[in-house]
């Protein structure tokens, strides 16, 4: 058995070529055809057994047997592999050649994180079984909700039941070799909002004979924040975002209906409540107010990510890497959040900044390119994390 820094070294240049031939063939959520594919060739090759066509069809779960016991524990670790569909403008010479489509996220990187990590693992000792959850559809596709309801981490596929779960993301505000975490509530529950309003149609000359629901919309608008301002502790969090407005078909016509359409983000539960509630009563009171009726969706989506307290404890023990201060929570949301709800987890972020740099193109940017030179600490962290000792 070679030791992990060696192997890490001797795998670099392969790693970074996988990653780019990723990044260049970017895919959507439950479209990951070519990548599953890559994933099922790498783990073959390594010599880890693995099934497929999870989560819709797209969806590659890797294990390893423990080296000393039958009735070891088990880790596992998470990467998601879909893309965005975003322009590329990052001008690097591996650039995305499906049109419309690149990895704004960080994906191809976190994939290429894990395939390292089994590709390493595969050839060190192991106290503890290992799983490898390769994931479809994270951006908006609840491709988590979906490898957990295929029994992933039940054991079904391989008898092994996870014990506790791991999963990284990317994040520009951090420096290569730098990671981060927090115990607790980590990112956000990622909520979508749908309101319709109707009002009457006439000629935009002669206002007074119609109910203008573009009116009627942005004061709904208005008003929403001041649920934010007014109705949430100001020590809490909640953000409430309209990035969709329509409705009408000409300058000079009021229409009869318009459409708005936002999301809500917040940390605990009952501000989630707390938002959904107040929604309703502004949506409705408002266009009651100006004559107009409204209805509001609140679809819950992602829910907030939590990180098990010990496994955090776990991470800063054993995981070796530069560890920042704790982070504040995200409002961003993440469907790792779904293999919280079955077995302890914890999900943290590795940096990607060059040593000198100050500011890194943003995640979901089309200028945003994933640092090659952050691969190896993310393989290095998850073996150490599949290999700590549990119990």
């Amino acid at each position: 058995m070679k030791d992990l820094a060696s192997l890490i070294e001797a795998d670099r240049r392969h790693l970074e070529a996988l990653r780019r031939d990723l990044h260049q063939h970017p895919e959507l959520g439950y479209e990951e055809h070519r990548t599953s594919g890559v994933v099922r060739r790498e783990l073959e090759r390594a010599g880890v057994q693995f099934a497929g066509d999870l989560a819709g069809g797209t969806g590659v779960l890797g294990f390893l047997p423990s080296t000393r016991h039958e009735d070891a524990p088990t880790v596992a670790l998470r990467a998601d592999m879909d893309a965005l569909p975003i322009e590329e403008r990052t001008g690097a010479g591996y650039s995305s050649e499906n049109p419309g489509k690149m990895h704004a996220c960080g994906h191809d990187g976190h994939t290429t994180i894990l395939i390292g990590a089994a590709r390493t693992l595969a050839q060190m000792d192991r106290p503890n079984n290992v799983l490898f959850v390769f994931q479809p559809a994270e951006e908006g596709g609840a491709g988590g909700k979906r490898m957990c309801e295929d029994g992933v981490l039940e054991g079904r596929q391989f008898g092994r039941a996870a014990d506790r779960i791991f999963g990284l993301h990317c994040f520009p505000g951090l420096h290569v070799g730098e990671v981060s975490c927090r115990a607790g509530t980590m990112m956000a529950n990622a909520d979508t909002i749908r309101i319709k309003v109707y009002g009457k149609g006439g000629h935009a000359a002669m206002p007074h004979t119609g109910i203008d629901p573009i009116v009627v919309a942005s004061h709904i608008v208005v008003a929403a924040q001041a649920i934010v301002s007014r109705s949430v502790d100001p020590l809490d969090a909640m953000v409430i975002t309209f990035g969709q407005i329509t409705g009408g078909t000409a300058h000079n016509i009021i229409p009869e209906h318009a459409e708005l359409v936002g999301t809500v983000r917040t940390l605990r539960p009952d501000t989630r409540a707390l938002a959904e509630r107040r929604l309703q009563e502004v949506v409705q009171g408002v266009a009651q107010a100006h004559g107009a009726t409204a209805h509001l969706e609140f679809d819950h989506g992602y829910p907030a990510v939590y990180n098990d307290p010990d496994l955090v404890d776990e991470f800063r023990q054993h995981v070796g890497e530069t560890i920042m201060p704790d982070p504040l929570p995200v409002m961003g949301g993440e469907d790792f959040s779904f293999y919280g709800q079955h077995i302890p987890a914890c999900f943290y972020w590795l940096g990607l900044m060059a040593e000198g740099q100050s500011s890194y193109p943003n995640l979901h940017a089309p200028e945003f390119d994933f640092n090659d030179a952050a691969l190896p600490v993310g393989v290095r962290a998850m073996c150490r994390l599949a290999t700590a000792p549990i119990g």
